[in-house]
């Protein structure tokens, strides 16, 4: 016998039992963030590879050692994606956003990262984002915020913290670098050899670090809040305002500067500390993208939302999504010619929106009645040639272990009436 066959590590089937959950977080996302005059954009899980270096940064941890890339037949490096903006934005540029011009789009779909598979931490997992692009006002940055608080209160998420801080401009980068460079390079010797590596590369990175001695280091580096210019802090302190106004609770960590190089200005994250070490559920912030091939910067602001850790955050406080019954009902056939018929009959019911299953192999009455209730239909409609000659059929409601008699005509009110009854019982036991 061979080896059994398994998942990918970091990869995950899903199956339907949990399909609901999946799509009442898709659902919700589409209507919130219909509220604000976005529309869905679907880009490729694969692009060229340079679209990732030139936005995400080729010193980041993404690009030197995460990215799943690979040379196709014509000699070109393609990569999976590891997240969505850079995506978005090739998109955008590439079918003529006019400069200037606001766009707001989201995405929802899979990201590749080959990071070690932890809780709420895949190789393949699944996001949704939303980019507003073409705007660079402090208040846009705020009411995405706004509109991800929305959204996580529509999906019964509670007891989160909203981390903010400012990156401030490419100009303000080199006095930033310089400070936490002769701040680390006194450290040297107590970090890892990553974050050894990253402060001649990349010391923004350091930051980063989930070492626990890099995390105690870090802890009392310069704070870059106190490192911007003028124009960066009157920048930040116009979206700490605008927080204010709209009553958002939130707290500056003056060291949050996000995992990717192509951020300026705010930053933020949205923490939930009951889903272990991997506590962020969305995080985002403004960012200035060069586009290869196109010579001009793209400004926009966005964020993204790990579904796996939503998923995580919903069941650690309680929240349950009722998984839908696969099928309204299931048809018994008792004989050659009531089989023929339930065939009809299956097709009618459908017809009018009911899920039906039924037996096509043949089987036994009893092993069509266990199947049913294996997949726990309300009913089972059952017919015979008694039945098929009076235009009947036995209507059993496995719930509550009764069965009628009823007309082919009146079947689809009964079977609605069967359904309701057990919606209402169902709504009743949640309370």
């Amino acid at each position: 016998m061979g080896k059994k066959t398994e998942p990918i590590p970091g990869t995950s089937d899903i199956f339907p039992a949990e399909i609901a959950e999946w799509l009442l977080l898709e659902t919700e996302a589409r209507r919130v963030f219909g509220l604000y005059g976005y529309g869905e954009l679907r880009t490729p899980v694969m692009e060229r590879t340079a679209i990732f270096e030139r936005s995400i940064g080729e010193q980041t941890d993404v690009v030197q050692k995460e990215m799943y890339t690979f040379e196709d037949r014509g000699g070109r490096s393609l990569t999976l994606r590891p997240e969505g903006t850079a995506g978005i934005i090739r998109a955008l540029v590439d079918n003529g956003i006019p400069q200037g011009d606001e766009k707001r789009v989201y995405y929802i779909g899979p990201m590749f990262r080959g990071e070690r598979p932890a809780a709420g931490r895949k190789r393949q997992f699944h996001q949704i984002g939303a980019e507003c692009v073409g705007t660079v006002a402090p208040e846009t940055d705020i009411e995405t915020i706004e509109m991800l608080m929305r959204y996580f209160d529509a999906i019964g998420i509670r007891n989160t913290r909203l981390l903010v801080n400012s990156r401030g401009t490419i100009a303000d980068r080199p006095k930033i670098a310089d400070t936490l460079t002769a701040y680390f390079r006194d450290h040297l010797d107590d970090m890892c050899e990553d974050c050894q590596r990253r402060l001649e590369t990349n010391v923004w990175r350091i930051l980063d670090c989930k070492n626990e001695t890099c995390c105690n280091i870090v802890a009392g580096a310069p704070a870059i809040t106190d490192l911007l210019s003028a124009e960066s802090r009157d920048f930040f302190q116009r979206a700490c305002d605008r927080l204010d106004l709209l009553g958002l609770p939130y707290t500056v960590d003056p060291r949050l500067v996000r995992g990717l190089d192509y951020y300026e200005h705010t930053v933020y994250e949205i923490a939930f500390d009951g889903i272990g070490a991997q506590n962020s559920l969305a995080g985002g912030g403004r960012y200035a993208i060069e586009v290869p091939g196109h010579n001009k910067m793209v400004y926009g602001t966005g964020f993204a939302i790990g579904m796996e850790r939503l998923i995580l955050a919903r069941h650690e406080l309680g929240v349950a999504t009722a998984t839908e019954n696969g099928i309204d009902a299931y048809l018994v056939s008792i004989g050659e010619e009531a089989f023929a018929a339930n065939i009809k009959l299956a097709r009618d019911l459908r017809s009018q929106g009911f899920r039906i299953a039924m037996d096509l192999q043949g089987r036994g009455t009893k092993a069509q009645m266990r199947t049913a209730n294996k997949l726990e239909a309300p009913a089972a409609l059952i017919r015979g040639d008694h039945e098929l000659v009076r235009d009947m059929v036995v209507c059993k409601n496995l719930s509550a272990s009764e069965q009628l008699e009823i007309a082919i005509d009146d079947l689809p009110a009964h079977l609605q009436s069967i359904l309701n009854a057990r919606f209402i019982g169902t709504a009743h036991a949640e309370e």
